[in-house]
């Protein structure tokens, strides 16, 4: 149970009905008290013209015998005097409740007899609770004779007629009588449609809401597993890549342009990101391991030539495989900690001071350089200056010049040679791990073709650029540039 709603498409199916569900019972509520009001309305309505049309009768003087409201009908009628007796009812009206008063009995008296009743006590304050629409008696006066109340009194109950139990919508009216009485007419409407309705309707919604929400349910599954099958896709493809190591493989990508192709798109990016950095670490291996077989090979075999014939050891070749190797063990550890994302510090360094100490003591550099300030590490731009001037001295003919200079909100390091430059095809390779343009050329002569690669490396996590071009007097021109301190 636990996995089936820990899937998207199970929670969603869930919060979808459950909203859906809340909604319908909200709304089936609204619409039941709303029909039960509208009917229950409708029966005030028609027992308040009942009830109207026996006070006009009453008005008119009509005997109680004579009332055709009282002729035994399905509608219950009372009349009851401001004392609360009963004085006329509807025939065969076995049992009331909800009215003024609960008897069924009338004491039958003439309509002039009450009236003069009614006149002794129209100062009475006695009046009862079905009165309580009225504002004139409210207030204590009278109603004139044959004048029907304005206001009307409305309650809910229930009544027995002729064996027939059923509850009824009552309305009570007051009618004035000759010598200034007053008579309370009480008519009830059945409830039995309203009782009918709201049955029906209620039977309607509890048989449809469960249909309701097991469509709603169905067509919510139904979406989302037909939204969600291209995350299955990419899932299913992402552990296939797993399993088998396969960064060439790619992950199936729909066609409807949403989040999930986008989705897709991104995971493509990435593998392919992730294949590209799987490559170059292999050629890096690779090429690491070919270069330092080489200088390895030739100490071993110096030093397994000194062990046997001493005089023969050749010390200077020796050591300067050792030192070579030593550099080319420097290479390494840097571009493995400049591809491990090592940030530089945020020292600030003179580009001309530097300039002038790199130059020192080599032949034919000659340096024109303003005092400019960036931030970073002296020791990784220290080594892009020292790989420029290393490869501009082993092409140059005869002269290499560093300049230092200002352009905006960058510093700008230039070293050039006059040698027979860099073709513009080759101009972005070079800067590539293990490049040496020249095959012809020694080991020994052109280095590992590592200097490039790190200088390159160095400028971009210092936020700057390091770009190949050529120089006034032929030779290769290449330009750091770098942000500006502060």
């Amino acid at each position: 149970m636990s996995r089936l709603f820990g899937s998207v498409r199970a929670r969603a199916t869930l919060a979808a009905t459950l909203v859906v569900a809340v909604a319908l019972v909200a709304a089936g509520t609204a619409v039941l008290m709303s029909l039960r009001s509208n009917l229950i309305g409708e029966a005030g309505t028609q027992a308040e013209q009942s009830a109207r049309a026996v006070a006009a009768e009453l008005a008119a003087r009509t005997p109680y015998d004579q009332l055709s409201g009282l002729d035994g009908d399905d509608r219950p009628v009372q009349i009851v005097d401001r004392d609360g007796t009963l004085v006329a009812a509807s025939q065969d009206l076995q049992r009331i409740e909800g009215t003024a008063t609960a008897e069924v009995t009338p004491r039958p008296s003439a309509p002039d007899d009450d009236d003069d009743d009614d006149a002794n006590d129209s100062g009475d304050s006695g009046d009862n609770s079905a009165d309580s629409g009225d504002s004139d008696d409210d207030s204590g006066t009278s109603l004139a004779p044959g004048e029907i109340g304005g206001g009307t009194t409305f309650s809910n109950g229930s009544a027995t007629i002729d064996g027939d139990a059923e509850d009824y919508r009552f309305a009570a009216v007051d009618v004035g009588t000759a010598g200034g009485g007053r008579l309370t007419v009480t008519a009830g409407a059945p409830l039995a449609a309203e009782h009918s309705a709201v049955d029906t309707t209620l039977t309607g919604m509890l048989i449809g809401l469960p249909l309701l929400l097991g469509v709603v349910a169905g067509v919510t599954w139904l979406v989302t597993g037909r939204a969600l099958r291209p995350v299955e896709g990419i899932r299913r493809e992402m552990a296939a890549i797993t399993a088998s190591e396969d960064l060439t493989r790619r992950v199936p990508e729909p066609a409807t342009h949403d989040e999930i192709a986008r989705l897709a798109s991104t995971t493509n990016e990435t593998l392919a990101a992730l294949e590209a950095s799987v490559e170059r670490q292999r050629r890096f291996v690779a090429d690491a391991s070919h270069e330092l077989r080489s200088p390895i090979a030739s100490l071993r075999t110096q030093l397994e030539v000194a062990a046997a014939h001493p005089e023969l050891l050749d010390l200077d070749g020796a050591v300067e495989d050792t030192v070579r190797l030593q550099r080319l063990a420097a290479d390494l550890l840097l571009l493995a900690r400049l591809d491990a994302g090592e940030r530089p510090a945020d020292a600030r360094v003179d580009l001309a001071a530097m300039a002038r100490e790199q130059a020192a003591g080599r032949t034919g550099v000659t340096v024109d350089a303003e005092p400019v300030e960036v931030t970073g590490s002296r020791g990784q731009l220290g080594r892009v200056l020292a790989n420029l001037l290393d490869n501009a001295g082993r092409h140059a003919r005869e002269r290499v010049t560093v300049t230092v200079r200002r352009e905006g909100a960058r510093a700008v390091l230039a070293v050039a040679d006059d040698g027979e430059g860099v073709a513009e095809a080759d101009r972005e390779r070079i800067f590539a791990r293990f490049v040496r343009l020249d095959a012809a050329r020694s080991r020994d002569d052109g280095g590992a073709g590592l200097g490039l690669a790190i200088a390159r490396d160095v400028a971009v996590r210092h936020g700057g650029t390091l770009t190949a071009g050529t120089a006034p007097a032929g030779g290769a021109l290449f330009e750091l540039r770098l942000p500006l301190a502060g």
